[in-house]
C-alpha cells in the first residue's frame, strides 16, 4: 500500500494504492497528517481510484483525516471510490458527512 501526495495551489490530493487494512492504514494516516499539518491545504482529496481492498481501517482513515482537515479549516472529499468502497462508506455512516464526490 502506498500514498502519493500532491498539491495544486490550495488543493491537495492523496492518491491511495493497493489495500487499506490495519497494517497499512497507520502509515497512510501518518503521511497524510504530516503533510496537511505542514502545508495546510484548504481541500484534501482522498483518491481511492487505485485501492483494491478496504476494511474498517479505511473508515477510520477517512474519519480521522476528515476531523483533522476540519480542525485546520479545510474540507475533505473522497473521490475515485469503487462501488464496493462506496458501499462500505455508506454503511459506516460516513455518507451522512457528505464526503463522497464523483469527480474532482
Amino acid at each position: 500500500m502506498g500514498v502519493k501526495i500532491t498539491q495544486d495551489g490550495v488543493e491537495c490530493t492523496a492518491l491511495l494504492e493497493g489495500d487499506i487494512d490495519h497494517h497499512t492504514a497507520k502509515l497512510i494516516r501518518e503521511a497524510i497528517d504530516d503533510y496537511i499539518t505542514k502545508k495546510r491545504p484548504s481541500t484534501l482529496y482522498l483518491d481511492f481510484g487505485r485501492v483494491r481492498f478496504m476494511d474498517s481501517s479505511g473508515i477510520g482513515l477517512i474519519m480521522g483525516r476528515y476531523k483533522n482537515i476540519k480542525l485546520l479549516g479545510g474540507e475533505l472529499w473522497v473521490v475515485g471510490a469503487s462501488d464496493s468502497t462506496k458501499r462500505i462508506i455508506k454503511l459506516s455512516g460516513l455518507g451522512a458527512l457528505g464526503v463522497m464526490k464523483e469527480e474532482r
